[in-house]
């Protein structure tokens, strides 16, 4: 089933609730083509993050579930998402994100290790989404806290009011 990792695990170092006005398929019709936008870029790790590695590029690398596996968001796997939503919209989205790190230097950039995590996006028919992190592996230079609030105000810079508002619990 696509949008779900059957091997999601139970304990997240994350969650955060948001309240939207977009139906459940507009904010996922963005939320993929925001996620695919983003793997095209790289950005220095100061626009991610409070992490104090000067000169560092960061470059994300999502990926969608389908029941064992995940599929890299590159411009077909993102044509093939927006047809499934556009006909019927997913109750859960699970992602793959490996975020690479380069430090730049005087010799060129230097790979530092990478940081590996899965989000869950719940969609609830109450106008509201919740999304679980799981940091796998990784120096955590982005955190969960930093990775939720950077994927969040990229799908809220494509419109003039916000998309998603955090929710207090």
């Amino acid at each position: 089933m696509l949008g779900f990792y059957e091997n999601f695990p139970e304990g997240v170092h994350k969650k955060a609730l948001f309240a939207t006005s977009l139906s459940n398929k507009r904010l996922q019709q963005a939320l993929t083509q925001i996620l695919y936008k983003i793997n095209c870029e790289s950005f220095s790790l100061e626009e991610v993050s409070d992490s104090s590695i000067p000169h560092c590029t960061t470059i994300f690398e999502f990926g969608i579930a389908e029941e064992l596996t995940f599929s890299y968001l590159d411009r077909e796997e993102a044509k093939r998402v927006l047809k499934v939503i556009r006909k019927r919209p997913l109750s859960v989205m699970d992602l793959f994100c490996a975020i690479r790190y380069y430090k730049m230097g005087n010799n060129g950039k230097t790979a530092l290790k990478f940081d590996y995590y899965m989000l869950r996006l719940l969609f609830s028919s109450k106008n509201s989404m919740e999304i679980r992190v799981f940091h796998e592996r990784g120096p955590r230079h982005v955190s969960p806290e930093d990775l939720v609030r950077f994927v969040v105000s990229k799908l809220n810079e494509t419109s003039p009011r916000k998309r998603l508002k955090p929710v207090s619990v």
